[in-house]
């Protein structure tokens, strides 16, 4: 889709209200998908030559139905449901047809795409496509995966969803919690690998951290009175907050202790703590909600040394208690060693070894090199940096990580980078 911003924004924004209509008024939720994927590539082609129709969705709804059609008529089998459609579709939008204040379908289209029947990666994708709006060679580049690899993901979501009977609905209120947590992972993973990209040559891919703030507030706009929901919103823009500062001169990772702060967004920050705040004061405290709260704190501190960090700490061990998983121990390690020195922190450390979902990951061997590097021990820290250099996939980390090993050897580095690990709460 090559469009001007503006455009493409609109058509992002339209893209789970279109799809949404035309599921619930037709089912088949794949192929309605696959008409509004067309209707889009058709807008982002038309649209900036010959200006935005005046109804925008309506004419989107328009295009998407006529390729349902056509996709339906081409199929012997389903003459019976083309007929149907053919009867109901709408030449025009009526004159009560897609009014703002018309029924929005984006949350509903939200639990479909994270149906528990889909793997993460697959729920991930199909979030992206259907409710993102993205193209299938958008995802992939975003991915670093071939077009032909994402769209093979993409469709066996859709058989999968298809061959589970799910249904275009909300999900019965006793399932809906737990649905509503699988819409909140599905968008926290999409916002960290923008934030810290798994692999390649980027640290960043500022396009996903972007549509993931923008659905986090679509689904805050949908859902205003749930804490969590407002807490991972303010996390990311808490986190996204600090990325001009996060890398240097050719994608150089700087490390948060040597960021310069100045480069932090104000706006962001200001808008993230007055929703965690406000949160905090009305609904019980959750995950991300706490993480948004350590975030916060970080921001308060213009330098470093302002950093509270037994405060820190003590959100650090609320979360453990709420949300235990390796990721928090490792933070949880960094903190407790800012506190009561590195010793206390390896300590906490000793317990992730055997952990088989973190003792293999350069996560873990990077905050031990941290703190085996604040209590002096050179060599071992050293080592330390060597194996998390090893294990990453990112790029710029094993730059980084490397330069630490480096210097170590009491030799001078080229790429100005100093301290260790970040210590942050919004990278895992």
């Amino acid at each position: 889709m090559t469009a001007p911003p503006a455009v493409e924004d609109l058509l992002r924004t339209l893209a789970p209200q279109v799809l949404g209509t035309l599921v619930r008024r037709h089912g088949a939720f794949d192929a309605c998908e696959d008409a509004v994927q067309e209707a889009l590539l058709a807008a982002a082609v038309q649209w900036p030559g010959d200006g935005v129709p005046e109804n925008p969705r309506g004419w989107l709804l328009t295009v998407a139905a006529r390729r349902l059609t056509d996709q339906w008529r081409s199929e012997r089998a389903r003459r019976d449901r083309e007929a149907a459609v053919s009867a109901r579709e709408p030449a025009q939008p009526g004159p009560d047809e897609d009014r703002p204040g018309d029924r929005d379908d984006t949350l509903t289209l939200l639990f479909l795409c994270c149906h528990p029947a889909l793997s993460p990666s697959s729920q991930v994708a199909l979030t992206l496509r259907a409710v993102g709006g993205l193209t299938t060679a958008q995802i992939a580049r975003a991915f670093l995966v071939p077009e032909a690899t994402m769209a093979q993901r993409v469709s066996r979501a859709k058989a999968k969803i298809r061959a589970a009977g799910a249904r275009f609905a909300m999900p019965p209120p006793g399932e809906r919690g737990e649905r509503l947590r699988a819409v909140l992972h599905v968008l926290y993973l999409i916002f960290n690998e923008g934030y810290t990209a798994s692999s390649g040559p980027d640290l960043q891919r500022a396009d996903l951290t972007a549509e993931a703030i923008r659905l986090a507030r679509a689904l805050h706009g949908l859902l205003p009175d749930d804490g969590e929901v407002a807490g991972l919103l303010a996390l990311m823009l808490l986190t996204d907050a600090r990325r001009a500062a996060r890398t240097g001169p050719g994608g150089l990772l700087i490390p948060l202790t040597e960021q310069d702060r100045t480069l932090w967004r104000r706006d962001a920050i200001e808008e993230g703590t007055a929703l965690v705040t406000d949160a905090l004061t009305w609904s019980p405290p959750g995950p991300y909600q706490l993480q948004a709260a350590i975030a916060a704190v970080h921001a308060e501190a213009r330098r470093p040394e302002d950093t509270d960090w037994r405060q820190i700490l003590a959100l650090y061990r609320l979360l453990s208690h709420l949300a235990p998983n390796p990721v928090v121990t490792l933070n949880e390690a960094v903190a407790l060693a800012m506190v009561h020195g590195p010793s206390a922190g390896l300590d906490l450390l000793r317990t992730l070894d055997g952990d088989d979902r973190v003792s293999g990951h350069h996560r873990l061997a990077a905050v031990r090199a941290h703190l085996l590097e604040m209590a002096g021990d050179t060599g071992a820290a050293r080592d330390a940096y060597r194996e998390a250099a090893r294990l990453t996939t990112s790029i710029p980390e094993r730059r980084y990580l490397e330069s630490r090993a480096f210097r170590l050897n009491g030799k001078d580095g080229d790429d100005g980078e100093d301290g260790g690990d970040d210590g942050d709460d919004g990278d895992a």
